[in-house]
């Protein structure tokens, strides 16, 4: 199993070996032939899930081996391979035939690492002439980066899609339309996403993929013309995007009912609340497997994506307060939740920050992402629920999601410090008003979409501008505003202790200034980018 993981530099994962039902087999059994009886063309054989399922027969214990043994095999290789890579464990003083262990490997970081060398020395062999993919970084938090990736991590994202595909409710041999709604430019999330079902395809899975991108109007126009052909519909995209997408697809006319829909998301956290809304709005035959997280970047690709048993275990952890401190930490932040198949990329967390290991054209080895959070494996999270009464897989077979439970590790994910804001000196979230805002009495006239930002007054008091996006056409009252502020004001003080507290001192100088703008308005709401749902704006 070690070695199918591991494979060799440049190699494409679980194809080492040409044994019966590994990718590689089912590849060159392929036959794009095909033949007619009685006038109808026969539908061709989608692969077998057997490569996946093999994958994922690991017990939790050999998941930590193969982690280890590809962080060790990953470090030797890039020693001898990766001039940069070279360069920097010499000048952390560490010797590469010294190391024994994953934690005698020093940590890099994109200013420490990726900025301080040559771009062509992050390669293997020190060249760029390997075929490679490149994307950028969304310079959401400074200068964006240029990442390249190899073909081994299209393969390995999608493999990942494949089995969110198989987890999910859809039927893998029914005719099936992708709509990629993630911005298809110089990022990531379009082009890997609309590879990864398109190497799907290949495998012989009856899916079509459309790629209108961040073109709303497009998106409509296929949802409206296109995708009443197909049994099957997979929306894939930004969460507050499709939230916008699938509102004005329903206010237009379009009807989600006539089709098994999946909902695929990347690039932010999001509420169970709002995974629960959008189910209702399509029509979801369940949130478990048809709505799904996927944690990725442009650094390395696909790294890890929630899973059946991973939103269940986030859903219960978020009904018993202590079970949720116990996992996550005492916090007013939900993180993201997921499970991630440590051959491909590996996750540590050292001292709460995030570390991934992967190959690809430019390998990355205990490379900090800038993401905060804790890993735990399979059997270690499931002892945290048994610690306080709570049994994961019984629950998991109640719900119905036991035969999609993988033993794989996790990963759990908080936002960045920098989507947050602060007033006196407490981190608000957006989280904390977010869910308020997907009220059906808000929801109405809101689109869910905000920025916050700490302001001063004229008299150098601080306070916390909500700006609030309005559906087309919608105006509010008073009322409306007055309405919403006091259960923001509410929902912050029964999540977040310190405000809480702040509120019974500052009284009404701790609420919120609402502030309404018009549906997508270039201010705060331009339509298609990330969202910036945080700034933190000095004082003058």
């Amino acid at each position: 199993m070690d070695e199918l993981l591991l494979g060799q530099k440049g190699s494409v994962p679980l194809q080492k070996s040409a044994k019966r039902g590994s990718v590689q087999d089912m590849q060159a059994s392929r036959s794009t032939a095909q033949t007619r009886e009685k006038g109808k063309v026969a539908p061709r054989r989608f692969s077998s899930f057997s490569h996946v399922a093999k994958l994922l027969t690991n017990a939790s214990p050999d998941w930590s081996r193969v982690q280890r043994l590809h962080i060790l095999s990953l470090f030797k290789r890039m020693t001898a391979g990766v001039p940069a890579y070279e360069r920097f464990v010499r000048s952390r003083g560490v010797q590469s035939g010294s190391v024994r262990f994953v934690d005698d490997i020093p940590v890099m970081s994109k200013s420490e690492y990726i900025r301080t060398h040559d771009f062509s020395d992050l390669f293997w062999n020190g060249s760029t002439e390997s075929t490679h993919v490149l994307t950028s970084t969304s310079g959401s938090t400074g200068e964006p980066a240029y990442f390249a990736r190899s073909h081994s991590v299209d393969d390995q994202a999608s493999i990942v899609h494949e089995i969110i595909f198989r987890t999910s409710s859809l039927d893998p041999r029914k005719s099936t339309l992708v709509i990629v709604c993630f911005g298809m430019g110089v990022w990531i999330g379009g082009v890997i996403t609309y590879q990864a079902f398109e190497l799907m395809g290949r495998r012989g899975y009856p899916v079509s993929v459309l790629t209108p991108g961040i073109n709303k109007a497009e998106i409509l126009k296929a949802l409206a013309a296109i995708a009443p052909h197909y049994d099957q519909l997979v929306l894939a995209g930004y969460p507050p995007f499709l939230k916008d997408v699938i509102d004005e697809a329903r206010a237009s006319g379009i009807s989600f009912s006539k089709h098994r829909v999946m909902l695929l998301f990347a690039a932010e956290a999001f509420t169970e609340n709002f995974r629960d809304h959008l189910a209702e709005k399509v029509g979801l035959a369940d949130p478990l497997t048809d709505a799904v997280n996927i944690y990725g970047s442009a650094d390395i690709g696909s790294m890890a994506f929630e899973t059946p048993v991973s939103i269940l275990a986030r859903r219960l952890a978020l009904k018993d307060k202590k079970l949720f401190a116990d996992l996550f930490g005492g916090t007013a932040k939900t993180p993201t939740l997921a499970q991630y198949i440590p051959g491909f990329v590996s996750f540590e967390a050292l001292d709460g920050e995030i570390l991934i290991s992967g190959d690809s054209a430019i390998p990355l080895l205990r490379y900090s992402i800038g993401d905060h959070g804790g890993v735990y494996t399979f059997d270690e999270l499931v002892g945290r629920f048994n610690a306080r009464g709570v049994d994961l897989l019984k629950d998991a077979d109640a719900a119905g999601i036991k035969k999609h439970v993988r033993t794989l590790p996790f990963v759990y994910v908080y936002e960045r410090a920098d989507l947050a804001t602060t007033l006196y000196g407490l981190q608000v979230y957006p989280e904390t008003i977010k869910e308020i805002l997907l009220d059906k009495r808000f929801n109405e006239y809101l689109t869910g979409k905000l920025t916050l930002i700490t302001k001063y007054d004229e008299k150098h008091d601080q306070y916390l501008e909500v700006n609030l996006e309005l559906r087309p056409g919608k105006k509010v009252a008073r009322a409306f505003a007055a309405e919403l502020t006091a259960c923001i004001v509410k929902n912050l003080r029964r999540k977040n202790s310190e405000f809480h507290e702040l509120s019974d001192f500052l009284g009404k100088r701790s609420e919120p200034k609402l502030v309404f703008w018009p549906y997508e308005d270039p201010s705060y709401f331009k339509s298609g980018i990330k969202q910036r749902w945080a700034i933190r704006e000095p004082e003058r």
